[in-house]
């Protein structure tokens, strides 16, 4: 834990407050109830300070992109913040699946058999069980994790049948330079035909968008923390 700065404690608890009421007007638009769109803070490489200073905002959902930078962030803090819940939102080494189970609340980049094995081992030896998120690559980008669209549906049915998960929701990463809408819109038509309830899209840049298409949460860090560095 940091000694807060005022003037800094100040700016982050002014940026929520402003994220909160644009999800709020978003969700009027879009007649929806924005008690059913949680925010994200992505918490990724931003420093002590305004991590804290974001706590004592009062946000207690956050989004981490590494395990191990995770661990060192919140393995400290967790003790103090009962009601905490942590998510990881980047991809997740089979290697790592011990540490991720032990340390997340929700992991939302399941994509792939591999990782699926490794999660259902340490689900079994640790008691401990993080909602799960399946990560599509709507863009079908080379670079980027996640499962195909066309891949998705056969995908989710073998993590139900295979492995027992209960699928919470489905993510995605728009690619840079597209309109985000028809990713958001073809995530949510994937969900409602593979039967998952939740929705994590929208970021700095387009959560607004996502809240029209369904997002029920949206991962914020530029907008809330201010730019790194």
């Amino acid at each position: 834990m940091t000694d807060l700065v005022p003037d800094i404690a100040a700016e982050i608890a002014e940026r929520r407050t402003a994220i909160l009421q644009r999800i709020a007007a978003a969700a009027q638009t879009a007649r929806r109830s924005a008690s059913d769109i949680a925010l994200v803070a992505v918490s990724k490489v931003q420093p002590d300070d305004r991590v804290d200073a974001m706590l004592a905002a009062g946000q207690r959902i956050f989004g981490e992109n590494r395990v191990q930078e995770a661990q060192a962030r919140w393995s400290g803090r967790r003790a103090n913040y009962p009601d905490l819940e942590l998510r990881l939102v980047g991809p997740l080494q089979s290697n790592k699946a011990g540490d991720a189970v032990a340390l997340f609340d929700v992991i939302e980049t399941l994509d792939r058999d591999s990782l699926a094995r490794a999660l259902r081992k340490e689900i079994g030896k640790q008691g401990r069980t993080p909602r799960l998120f399946i990560q599509v690559n709507t863009g079908e980008e080379d670079q980027k994790s996640g499962i195909p669209p066309q891949e998705t549906a056969g995908f989710i049915a073998r993590m139900r049948r295979e492995y027992g998960f209960a699928i919470d929701g489905l993510m995605c990463i728009p690619p840079v330079g597209e309109p985000a809408g028809p990713h958001f819109a073809l995530l949510a038509d994937l969900a409602r035909a593979c039967g998952v309830e939740k929705l994590s899209m929208g970021m700095s840049g387009d959560f607004e968008t996502a809240i029209r298409f369904g997002a029920t949460s949206v991962r914020v860090g530029t907008a809330l923390f201010g730019e790194r560095g």
